[in-house]
């Protein structure tokens, strides 16, 4: 049987177009140039994000065409919470919350496949709390 997770588990040598034909299809997009719009922003909103060495490990697991939007924008000095960041793409890309938050799951999932769970983790680990539901993993908080 064919589960929607088996087309994703080989990610190694994607192309960008096959990067955008995976959230196109993901985010249920009704056209590339949909999906390419909302790539771009939600990489060039995380290059904002991230610093360090992750950073560049991340874009390195890029096609090269999304590790330049990833890049294209220095690392903010503030770091949003996951809400924050949808926050901020939304009122940079005028969509609302809601679209933006899929927008941005949609594409974060697909990173993440790229990235492998290690990477990912060390990047969740570098990021303030509420990213990991957008990668499409679960956020575990200790209890207080």
């Amino acid at each position: 049987m064919i589960t929607l997770q088996e087309p994703c588990r080989s990610t190694v040598g994607m192309t960008f177009e096959q990067m955008l034909e995976r959230v196109r299809y993901e985010g249920a997009y009704p056209t590339r140039a949909q999906a390419e719009e909302s790539a771009r922003a939600v990489l060039a909103a995380l290059g904002r994000q991230l610093a360090g060495d992750e950073r560049v490990e991340l874009a390195a697991r890029l096609p090269h065409e999304a590790a330049v939007a990833f890049t294209s924008a220095t690392p903010d000095a503030e770091r949003l919470t996951g809400w924050g960041f949808v926050k901020d793409l939304a009122s940079r890309t005028g969509a609302t919350a809601a679209t933006t938050r899929w927008d941005a799951g949609t594409v974060l999932r697909v990173v993440a496949q790229l990235a492998g769970e290690e990477l990912l983790g060390r990047v969740l680990d570098r990021l303030p709390s509420g990213y990991a539901l957008l990668f499409g993993r679960a956020e575990l908080t200790q209890a207080a």
